[in-house]
């Protein structure tokens, strides 16, 4: 099912409609109050101090006016920005359309994030207050004693249905574009996470942009296993609320939750981060009821093609056949969608079908609304088949990172904003994603694509679950894109359950490196699956490995 004509016109016309007030909108487009419109997963306790399966838009309205009202009392008001300690993607959405409704921001802080590191990261905001709930609040009181002290430390349950009564009489506030709104952090692999900001603007222009487009406009149920501080998470949100799509929030992303959560729901359409779908990929999916998809997206970094493939063979999507009817075909549509925090929606997007034509690292063509271009170091576009630092140009943009403007000027190169990721394109102006700057390793024998490689070996060994590449030089040799020095590369190996470890891991794998041309590893080594650390959002923390790599390698 598809968003009507009349409803899409209507949307596009509400030149007042941005990230800001999309709550506060729907009324206006012939919604229901009685309409149920968000499933949570239990993570989430409302105000009156239960935890309801499902909120009608009347009942989301009147708890988003209650938190609200809370902030207010507190000494909320617009421009101020109040961190969101949590994992609960609900905790997420809820404080945000609560905060916006002020004119107020919301950073959102995954509460996984170290200790130190978050301490940090919420003392750079120079917030006014801080929400979350145990048991992290013992810990966030410290925040009181910062120089510049937030007004409050409080807990979510501190909210009552009394408060509703406190919102200002403005209620809800009348935003500008350029109105900052929210606050979201990097993955932080290569130290204090990044705080990038998005207006009412930004955060929506994408998908608005898709909308108008005919894109993106499917109302039928959608499952979000997204990490809840990330703007994917928020925009798809409040993406599902304007087309009418129920939405799951899915706070555990592990992919036997996720199975779980796709078998209760029923799902037409199941969002989540590449780590998600390799776990999923990795269980036993014979007697699984995947039989509701029709399609996986995928955000944040480009997924492995050996992944994509174990999902394509379940469920279903609907082509129009010879007969210009509508026919259901097997396996679901894989939509690999490449953005980051900063680019406040995915740029780039490659579909993926079962029988069709799947090319791994490929992430397709940038989007109507985006530009993107490979570039040499002084800023050069280079021509296709030269790899360069993807940069990229969009209204969805951030306008900059928090309190950190030195930062911010320095991530941009000839009018491109550098997105941190090494890449080439073809003649048909598609992108292929070969690392991250800081990951890639330089070698005597030439660059090593780490996430390019790996790629690789996954593809050529049903035997290996996942891998991870790293460089190992002396102490002190810098050996990445930007540096001169060089290092040895070695990779360690996850094998599925079951697999017999080969007897020489490194000839077995030089042997399928040597098939393609790439360089040859150092050295590879089998590992449990708990010794590779990931960061809050799943992602390998390939500096931390770098670290362990001497004394991984040296005990086996």
């Amino acid at each position: 099912m598809m968003i009507s004509e009349e409803l899409r016109q209507k949307i596009l016309a509400d030149r007042a409609l941005g990230a800001g007030n999309v709550l506060h909108r729907l009324p206006g487009y012939g919604r229901s109050l009685d309409e149920q419109v968000l499933w949570t997963d239990g993570s989430w306790r409302s105000p009156s101090g239960d935890h309801p399966e499902v909120l009608t838009l009347g009942e989301l309205q009147e708890i988003v006016a209650t938190y609200a009202g809370f902030y207010h009392q507190a000494g909320v008001r617009a421009k101020d920005a109040v961190a969101i300690v949590s994992t609960s993607i609900t905790d997420f959405a809820l404080n945000l359309m609560a905060l916006t409704s002020l004119g107020a921001i919301a950073s959102l802080v995954n509460a996984n994030m170290p200790l130190e590191v978050r301490r940090e990261y919420i003392r750079r905001q120079q917030v006014v207050g801080v929400m979350t709930r145990e048991p992290w609040h013992k810990e966030l009181l410290q925040h009181l004693d910062d120089e510049l002290a937030p007004g409050f430390v409080a807990l979510q349950s501190e909210i009552t249905p009394e408060h509703r009564a406190q919102r200002p009489e403005n209620y809800p506030f009348r935003h500008t574009p350029t109105d900052p709104i929210l606050i979201s952090h990097s993955s932080g692999t290569t130290g204090i996470p990044k705080s990038a900001f998005h207006t009412h603007e930004t955060l929506f222009h994408g998908a608005l942009s898709r909308l108008e487009d005919g894109q993106d406009c499917s109302t039928r149920k959608r499952l979000l296993a997204l990490p809840g501080h990330h703007v994917s998470a928020m925009s798809n949100t409040l993406l599902g609320l304007t087309l009418g799509a129920p939405l799951v929030h899915q706070t555990d992303p592990s992919g036997t939750a996720v199975l779980d959560a796709v078998e209760k729901h029923r799902p037409t359409i199941v969002f989540g981060f590449t780590h998600t779908f390799a776990e999923m990929a990795a269980e036993d999916l014979a007697g699984r009821d995947l039989t509701s998809v029709e399609a996986y997206y995928v955000s944040g970094d480009a997924a492995h093609l050996v992944h994509i493939k174990r999902l394509l063979e379940k469920g279903s999507h609907t082509v129009t056949g010879r007969d210009l009817k509508p026919h259901t075909a097997p396996g679901a549509i894989f939509i690999d969608m490449f953005g980051s925090t900063e680019m406040g929606y995915v740029l780039f997007d490659f579909a993926h079908r079962a029988g069709g034509q799947n090319i791994g690292r490929c992430i397709g063509r940038p989007m109507r609304f985006a530009q993107a271009a490979a570039l040499s170091e002084d800023g050069t576009v280079l021509p296709p088949g030269q790899v360069g630092r993807l940069g990229v140009r969009s209204r969805s943009l951030t306008p900059g990172f928090w309190n950190d403007n030195v930062r911010w000027h320095k991530q941009w190169l000839g009018g491109y904003f550098l997105t941190g990721d090494l890449v080439y394109r073809d003649g048909a102006n598609n992108f292929y994603h070969l690392d991250r700057t800081s990951d890639a390793i330089r070698t005597e024998a030439g660059v090593v694509y780490s996430a390019y490689t790996e790629e690789m070996l996954l593809g050529e060994y049903p035997e290996i679950l996942d891998c991870t590449v790293v460089g190992m030089a002396d102490e002190g040799v810098q050996f990445g894109w930007e540096d001169e020095g060089v290092a040895e590369t070695h990779v360690f190996l996850n094998l599925v359950e079951g697999a017999k470890a080969p007897e020489d891991p490194t000839a077995w794998v030089n042997a399928a490196l040597a098939k393609y041309g790439l360089p040859e590893m150092a050295s590879a080594v089998v590992v449990d699956e708990d010794t590779i650390p990931v960061g809050i959002t799943g992602k390998v923390l390939k500096r931390i490995v770098r670290d362990k790599a001497k004394s991984i390698v040296g005990g086996c």
